[in-house]
């Protein structure tokens, strides 16, 4: 059998419009946004049909949505006939993605993640007001490069290295005058491209602490299963599939360096707008020593419903 794994994005994925089509369209897909608004007392859905673009933009409204929309794909895809555990053989996550993908698998259930993300928003703007922050996509260094660029640039500020997305593909983030002079700096060390991604505030950074400390609480009065599929840590690239195990992982630092073994043939990519994540979940399949776990097909499953029938039947097609 295929095994194949479901990639759920991070912020940066968000655009106004983004799983209109769907709720319009498809009765399992209307269901998830109209839960997560009652769970939150809020019209997210409405914000994230309607805009602004500013409004959605911010970390406590882009996070719960995002997580919503890739929910509403999942169960449009469930009601054409398949159920996860059929079309999927291990879950995975960038950032908020990792509760996307812990949802999915049934570790939590939907409104809780709702609420939680939400909460992670409001904490992560909390720690960093709105415009003192920020992060950049380096697009053509690799990740000791753009450590030292991210050194040069810092200049007393924080500025680190953050994510890891891929051999030439590092995100930074830190103080928004940092990541500017990052931004100005890159070409001159070797970048091919240096993005300003549309984040409301410096995830993944020492200056997220604060945040980390409200969700440690928060986690903790929260009911957490076993999930239905091996979920892919992000901690430490690892699949876990005990809810224990997901609690311990939240609760503690873990800078691990622990490669994913399983091999996965095909990376399916939930939600998102086309070109928002490039390559998500490369590092995964490119850091096995054995080099096992490669990608031999990526298969993008948007929001617009267009795509997801036609998905659908591909994934059918492959024997998943």
């Amino acid at each position: 059998m295929i095994k194949r794994l479901f990639v759920f994005p991070g912020q940066g994925s968000q655009t106004v419009g983004m799983g209109w089509d769907l709720a319009d369209a498809l009765p399992a897909a209307k269901e998830v946004f109209a839960e997560v608004d009652d769970a939150l007392s809020l019209h997210l859905s409405r914000i994230l049909f309607e805009g602004p673009v500013e409004t959605l933009q911010l970390t406590e409204n882009a996070q719960p949505a995002l997580m919503a929309v890739s929910m509403a794909i999942l169960r449009a895809l469930e009601a054409d006939g398949k159920k996860l555990t059929a079309m999927a053989s291990m879950l995975a996550g960038h950032s908020l993605g990792e509760y996307s993908a812990l949802s999915a698998a049934g570790a939590f259930n939907l409104a809780d993640t709702a609420r939680l993300l939400r909460l992670r928003g409001e904490a992560m703007q909390r720690a960093v007001p709105v415009g003192e922050g920020a992060m950049a996509a380096i697009i053509g260094l690799d990740f000791k490069a753009a450590q030292a660029l991210a050194e040069r640039a810092a200049s007393g500020e924080v500025c680190v290295a953050a994510n890891d997305n891929a051999p030439a593909q590092v995100v930074l983030s830190g103080h928004k005058g940092a990541i500017e002079r990052v931004i100005a700096m890159a070409k001159d060390a070797g970048a091919r491209m240096a993005v300003n991604l549309p984040v409301s505030a410096p995830f993944h950074c020492p200056l997220m602490q604060p945040a980390a400390e409200e969700m440690i609480e928060a986690l903790a009065k929260t009911n957490i299963q076993a999930p239905l599929l091996p979920v892919i840590a992000n901690v430490t690239a690892r699949p876990v599939s005990d809810g224990d195990e997901i609690g311990r992982l939240y609760f503690t630092a873990d800078d691990g360096t622990d490669l994913l073994t399983p091999a996965a043939q095909i990376h399916v990519e939930v939600d998102g707008p086309p070109g928002a994540n490039d390559m998500p979940g490369r590092i995964i399949f490119s850091t096995t020593p054995d080099g096992a776990a490669t990608v031999t097909e990526a298969l993008r499953i948007d929001s617009s419903q267009n795509t997801i029938l036609p998905a659908t039947k591909k994934l059918y097609l492959d024997g998943g």
